[in-house]
């Protein structure tokens, strides 16, 4: 509900083999321990040193003692970390992966892994979802989304709906590579932010699937609770009808967590036993940004590998290091990481690379293609369905 690396000069902007803008941090860094010299030179020459300097190591100790907070400044400050694997990149950890494997891995996605399937995503620039709203004549974009002005107007909803419905598009090969994990029997739970069902088309079964934010797969009247299937609600929204219920006349709305909505109560039960043993966490296609599906990065223990794959570099923390004083947020490139990787790219990219990495790539694509079979039979299968239902109408008419 997503989310470019320049590479002009790889002996000035590489971090632990990640690719990287040119930044402030080493410059501030170089800059700090400059200040340090010259402060230390300072007081050795003066006895008044600077009041500037003095508040500041004040507030640093301030927010240490009282928050428990670190108070360093530069990354590189404290002891060497003791990495979970000895090369955190891309190559290093699928070398890993290669010669000791993984047992347990979670995977945890956003809308990114299905935007080369054709569904735009929630927040990007331009082609974002809520970008491409106006047309509604919404308050502010989210409102479409939000459960109050949904009893109010649900027309809006249903309007794009109809337009992003499950059926329209295929899963990608990043679902298809969650599946192949668990073809593998190394899957041990797929948490998705995305309500387009593709993971359930790529042949995920439901057991291993947490849709945080719920789905189109079932539905239930607002009123009295009657639960109605995809297929029925499927007719509502292409008939252009509003779905009302077959009981009570109330409104029927698809099990998605709108805004003001609770999450499904597996999102919080199945956490605590999903990465008791988890070795590594998958992180695909998502801004990171939305609470509290975010939140999941924190529950992978101190010596799971986290590996985000994504177009942008998102999960690191904000604007002060120290306020991270846990360490929960992803570290990669940072001189402190002990088990982050990224791969920056496009989701698809990124799968297709490590199954190539991996020798698993004439297994992903023989995944793919009988996949896509299995979608261009139904497709046929339905459409005669569709032809077949008036020409029987046809020669019942006829008969009578």
């Amino acid at each position: 509900m997503s989310d470019s690396m320049e590479n002009d000069s790889k002996s000035e902007n590489v971090e632990d083999g990640l690719p990287i803008k040119p930044s402030s941090t080493s410059t501030s860094t170089s800059t700090s321990k400059a200040a340090t010299t010259t402060e230390t030179e300072t007081e050795t020459d003066s006895d008044s040193p600077n009041e500037e300097d003095g508040t500041m190591d004040m507030i640093r100790r301030f927010f240490s003692h009282t928050f428990n907070l670190a108070s360093g400044t530069a990354d590189n400050e404290g002891p060497i970390v003791d990495k979970v694997i000895p090369e955190l990149t891309f190559e290093g950890l699928s070398s890993h992966w290669r010669e000791h494997g993984f047992k347990n891995i979670v995977t945890m996605v956003g809308a990114g892994i299905s935007t080369s399937a054709g569904i735009p995503d929630f927040r990007s620039p331009g082609s974002g979802l809520y970008n491409n709203l106006k047309k509604y004549k919404l308050p502010h974009p989210t409102a479409i989304f939000d459960v109050d002005y949904f009893q109010k107007n649900p027309t809006p909803f249903f309007a794009l709906a109809k337009e992003l419905y499950p059926g329209s598009f295929e899963p990608t090969p990043a679902h298809y590579f969650v599946r192949l994990l668990h073809e593998k029997g190394l899957l041990q739970r797929h948490y998705t932010q995305n309500i387009d069902t593709l993971d359930r088309l790529a042949g995920l079964p439901e057991n291993k699937i947490i849709e945080a934010h719920g789905s189109f797969y079932t539905n239930h009247c607002l009123n009295c609770k009657q639960q109605y299937d995809m297929a029925w609600m499927k007719s509502k929204i292409f008939a252009d009808e509003l779905p009302s219920c077959e009981h009570c006349k109330g409104l029927v709305k698809p099990d998605i967590v709108f805004f003001g909505e609770n999450l499904p109560g597996k999102f919080y039960s199945s956490p605590e036993e999903d990465f008791q043993d988890c070795d590594l966490l998958i992180i695909m296609g998502t801004s990171l940004e939305v609470q509290p599906f975010a939140s999941l990065i924190h529950r992978a223990g101190p010596r799971c590998i986290r590996l985000l794959i994504n177009r942008d570099a998102v999960g690191r923390s904000s604007f002060a290091p120290w306020m991270d004083s846990n360490g929960k947020s992803l570290l990669y490139g940072k001189p402190k990481n002990t088990r982050d990787v990224a791969y920056l790219g496009d989701c698809d990219a990124g799968v297709l690379a490590l199954a190539e990495a991996l020798g698993w790539a004439e297994e992903l694509q023989q995944l793919i293609s009988n996949g896509q079979q299995i979608i261009e039979e139904k497709t046929d299968n339905s459409a005669d369905t569709n032809v077949a239902e008036p020409q029987a109408k046809e020669e019942e008419e006829t008969v009578k």
